[in-house]
């Protein structure tokens, strides 16, 4: 187990988001489960290598996005893929690259490219990468190239 790990608070549906997740990380999975009452109680579970607590604990806190998770993408492919599938059955878009999944877990689905672009040496480059950035809601990496080319 990790020294520091992210713990979520559920709002009774943790059984839901493991299933969830593990079908939308090709590489998650659940370490352990302890169940009470005849549900899932605190899990934890492994998502692109990072270990996360998760307890259901009721209505009360719910998730906000001064918590995220960031997703590094290698390419717009891994951008759709990660964006429509953290989407899919009630999830909310947001701006940057941002999202919520209908469990209200936010997450910023974030290409390699658009850091590359915003530390190019050239500030005016940098700039309008930065700019078209701030413009979009999923991250599209061809216009942030045609931005930065001017």
């Amino acid at each position: 187990m990790n020294k520091i790990t992210p713990f979520l608070w559920f709002d009774d549906d943790l059984a839901d988001a493991l299933t969830f997740y593990t079908g939308v990380f090709p590489d998650a999975e659940v370490l352990e489960s302890h169940d009470f009452g005849g549900q899932v109680f605190v899990a934890r579970f492994r998502i692109a290598g990072q270990e996360v607590m998760g307890m259901n604990a009721g209505p009360g806190h719910p998730h906000t996005d001064a918590f995220s998770f960031w997703i590094d993408c290698v390419d717009q492919a891994e951008v759709d893929h990660y964006w429509e599938a953290l989407l899919a059955g009630g999830g909310t878009e947001s701006m940057c690259g941002w999202l919520s999944d209908r469990f209200g877990v936010s997450w910023q689905v974030v290409p390699r490219r658009l850091s590359e672009l915003m530390m190019d040496p050239d500030p005016a480059r940098a700039k309008r990468a930065m700019d078209e950035m701030l413009t979009q809601v999923k991250i599209d990496v061809a216009a942030l190239e045609r931005a930065a080319n001017g």
